[in-house]
């Protein structure tokens, strides 16, 4: 029996150096990546490796404009690596690694585990590659077609969604146990982490604050003490002076940008059927929660991040940048991150039905079927990476 419970114990230790290695290869592929998008010309009409990146890295070191806190991370880098891009490329592919260990991190605290093993770092590889549920008939881009939560073009939301899993990582601990007591060093880490991710980019605080501000509120109408309630939402004030001032740089009067209300604009830019191709790109969430209605009344979080799925939603809906930046979809951003973060969620709550599929037919329905799903969704990710390696442009089809 000793001998069998080690060799079990064998396998995993196996198995979880695999799961390393691959991460690790993952993210030399990532640096790859980003070198080469770092390369590109600054031609509109380049369609090979074709990112923001390179733009990114011009606006700050040829023109000088600082909108994100990356830009000071980009001119620094820019400036050791002798006017060359290979630094900010191997610090975007450590931020990429870093994401999959701060996915594995939260879910290991949803599932109660106290250690990485093969199930938590597995998933979190599979959720930083999912992409969209890839149907030509709703939209024939693999990407620009949908939304989804893991974008590799975009380097202010590569490093925005590895801040805002720190973020979520510092809320959960904090929200346990803010009922009776937020201690000097939990409000500074959460303030602090709010604040740098706000920084980088706004776009999750939009879809955080409000539904933290809807959920205390509901809190004190508990019971909860008004002092408990303050201090865990005073920690987003911090971060709205840096809205301020990006409200300045983006939308100030010189820009000639603004903000209008066109319902649907964005989202059917690219698609063949819109509401379709919604749908299609939150697939595997709304499988789960078809199956998990009850847990939107038990677990609060999975309903605080449904909420700010939600919220993000009808933000990236209704809203859109005037001028020339109308046809970017910056509103989607806040979407994305809701989109990943319900990702994350979802996975806990099929693992759960995973677990009673010998309980019934239900569960082993809800457990396939969901399990299809986000296989299918992983598949679209590994497809779509694979291609971007071979220097696609995003706006592939098929």
């Amino acid at each position: 029996m000793r001998n069998m419970e080690t060799r079990e114990d064998n396998r995993k230790k196996w198995a979880v150096r695999l799961l390393w290695a691959v991460t690790g290869a993952y993210g030399a592929m990532c640096l790859y990546l980003f070198y080469m998008q770092s390369v590109q010309p600054l031609d509109y009409d380049n369609r090979y490796f074709q990112s923001d990146l390179p733009y990114h890295i011009s606006m700050i070191v040829d023109d000088g404009w600082y909108y994100s806190f990356t830009a000071y991370i980009y001119q620094l880098l820019h400036w050791m690596a002798g006017g060359g891009t290979w630094l900010i490329a191997l610090f975007l592919a450590a931020v990429t690694v870093l994401c999959i260990l701060l996915t594995e991190r939260l879910l290991r605290w949803l599932l109660r585990r106290k250690g990485t093993d093969g199930l938590t770092l597995s998933c979190a590889l599979g959720l930083n590659l999912v992409m969209p549920f890839f149907w030509p008939y709703a939209g024939q881009y693999r990407y620009v077609s949908y939304q989804s939560g893991n974008i590799w073009h975009n380097s202010t939301y590569q490093c925005m969604k590895l801040a805002a899993l720190a973020v979520m990582l510092c809320y959960v601990r904090v929200e346990a146990g803010y009922r009776q007591r937020v201690t000097a060093g939990q409000w500074t880490a959460m303030a602090a982490l709010l604040f740098v991710c706000t920084g980088i980019k706004p776009s999750f605080l939009t879809v955080f604050a409000p539904v933290l501000a809807v959920k205390l509120l509901a809190d004190l109408f508990r019971g909860v003490r008004f002092r408990q309630v303050f201090l865990l939402g005073s920690t987003v004030l911090p971060a709205c002076g840096v809205v301020l001032w990006q409200n300045m740089v983006l939308f100030g009067e010189e820009t000639g940008h603004g903000i209008a209300f066109s319902p649907w604009y964005t989202f059917s830019l690219h698609a063949n059927r819109t509401k379709l191709a919604v749908l299609c790109s939150i697939a595997f969430p709304l499988a789960v929660l078809l199956f998990s209605l009850g847990e939107l009344l038990r677990d609060r979080l999975y309903l605080f991040v449904w909420g700010m799925t939600g919220l993000g939603f009808l933000e990236a809906l209704c809203l859109v940048e005037t001028g020339s930046r109308s046809r970017d979809g910056n509103f989607l951003w806040g979407y994305c991150i809701a989109i990943f973060l319900i990702f994350v969620m979802s996975l806990d709550k099929w693992l759960f039905l995973w677990r009673k599929r010998g309980q019934g037919l239900f569960y082993k329905l809800a457990a396939g079927a969901c399990g299809a799903v986000f296989a299918y969704q992983a598949f679209c990710g590994v497809y779509f990476f694979a291609r971007l390696l071979a220097g696609e442009t995003y706006f592939m089809a098929n």
